[in-house]
């Protein structure tokens, strides 16, 4: 039985989602045979074996002060071969002083203008077996302006219309990454869980990302 450890804020309640978001998420991974451990709490990466036991990690933290012995852990962990999943701020804005913990998960946010209620388009680029089966969707919450590894597969996309530049802006809202013997996925929406509870396509494909991040696709 494949395993998946998720972390989460839970104090970060009025900011984002966390809790609610990986509620979702866990029953998602249980629906396809994982056991499935939740805490709210970096202290299960102060164990490095622990942390390794593990075929998945689903982190969703944002702004978090910097653990360097949870985030070496995590790091670790997955250039041996664990997976590591997550959506908008809770990966890819968890450590903002951490530079090995964005060179792991191939982004950081920078900005989301006009701040929730925006309405975009989330443009699948790619034919992948995550994307097999997802269709393009709409959502209305934070498009996320994000600075990304070169390196990293791409896909999915969004356009910021008329952006500060004077022009429309693409940009990468879903990727892939390698880690050594490990795999990252990472989707960029996800404010809150109200949605993924208005876009089954983005129920889908944040489950196809959690399954290949964990071997499990």
């Amino acid at each position: 039985m494949k395993r998946a450890l998720i972390s989460r804020d839970a104090a970060a309640g009025d900011f984002h989602d966390p809790v609610r978001t990986t509620d979702r998420f866990a029953e998602l991974l249980k629906k396809n045979g994982f056991e499935v451990e939740v805490f709210d709490s970096l202290e299960p990466f102060h164990d490095p074996e622990y942390t390794k036991r593990f075929d998945l990690i689903v982190f969703s933290w944002t702004i978090a002060k910097t653990d360097r012995a949870a985030t070496k852990s995590i790091i670790d962990a997955v250039n041996s071969g664990v997976g590591l999943a997550g959506c908008h701020g809770g990966l890819c804005d968890s450590f903002r002083e951490d530079t090995d913990w964005q060179y792991l998960t191939g982004g950081q946010w920078v900005a989301h203008p006009g701040n929730d209620g925006v309405e975009y388009e989330v443009n699948i680029t790619k034919k992948h077996p995550i994307t097999e089966g997802v269709r393009d969707f709409r959502v209305k919450s934070e498009q996320y302006y994000l600075l990304v590894d070169p390196s990293v597969d791409v896909f999915a996309e969004t356009v910021f219309k008329n952006n500060v530049c004077g022009y429309d802006v693409t940009m990468p809202a879903a990727w892939g990454r390698y880690y050594g013997d490990g795999r990252v996925f990472y989707l960029s929406v996800g404010h809150t869980d109200e949605v993924f509870a208005k876009s089954p396509e983005a129920v889908r494909f944040m489950e196809r990302g959690m399954l290949w991040a964990a071997k499990a696709l």
